[in-house]
C-alpha cells in the first residue's frame, strides 16, 4: 500500500475537534474515515472532543486507549464501527461512560455563506444544536452531564422494515417490468 506495508489492526480516526453525534453522522469525515475501515474489515472508531477550543484532548485519547484495551477480549461486530463522543473536561470530571444512540442533532437556523480560497461560494451549517434533541439515551444527552458516548454505528442505512410496504406501491413502468424482490 502507499501508507502501509501491511493491513492495520485498526483504524482510530481523529481526534477531531468538536463533536459528532445524532445526524452530524452522515456528513462527517471523521466517522466516514473510520466508516471506510470498517468497509475494509478493519476495526475503526471515530472518536470527538466535545468541544472547538485546543484543550482537553489528553481525555479523548486516554479513553481511547482504554476502550481499545477491550477489543482483545470482546469480540467485535462485523459491519459497525464506534461512534466516540468525550466531553471536553479532565478526565478525573468523567462521570462514566454511556451506551447511546444517535440523537436528532438539529441545528437553530443558522446558514452562513461563506467565500473558499479560490473564491468559490459555499455554505456552512453552524449554530447551536437545539436543546429539544438532548433526549435520554441519546449521544448529546449523555455529553450535556459529562459522560463519555459510545455508540455503535453501521453503514447500511437500509430501512428493511419498509421495504415491505414499498413492494405494495405501483412502481411499474410498463407492463412488461415488474418490481423485483
Amino acid at each position: 500500500g502507499a501508507l502501509l506495508d501491511h493491513e492495520p489492526d485498526l483504524v482510530v480516526s481523529g481526534i477531531n475537534r468538536g463533536k459528532n453525534m445524532g445526524t452530524d453522522v452522515v456528513y462527517s469525515g471523521t466517522v466516514s474515515a473510520a466508516m471506510e475501515g470498517n468497509i475494509l474489515g478493519i476495526p475503526s472508531i471515530a472518536v470527538s472532543l466535545a468541544s472547538f477550543a485546543d484543550e482537553h484532548y489528553d481525555t479523548a485519547a486516554k479513553f481511547i486507549l482504554k476502550f481499545i484495551e477491550n477489543f482483545d477480549k470482546n469480540s467485535l461486530p462485523l459491519k459497525t464501527l464506534f461512534n466516540v463522543n468525550v466531553p471536553a473536561v479532565p478526565y478525573e470530571e468523567l462521570l462514566g461512560v454511556k451506551i447511546t444512540r444517535l440523537g436528532i442533532h438539529r441545528y437553530i437556523d443558522v446558514i452562513e455563506k461563506r467565500e473558499d480560497l479560490r473564491g468559490k461560494v459555499y455554505y456552512w451549517l453552524g449554530g447551536e444544536p437545539s436543546e429539544k434533541d438532548d433526549e435520554e439515551g441519546t449521544d448529546s444527552d449523555a455529553i450535556k452531564n459529562k459522560f463519555i458516548s459510545i455508540t455503535p454505528i453501521h453503514y447500511d442505512l437500509t430501512n428493511y422494515e419498509f421495504m415491505a410496504q414499498l413492494y405494495n406501491w405501483d412502481l411499474n413502468t410498463s407492463s412488461k417490468t415488474e418490481v423485483k424482490k
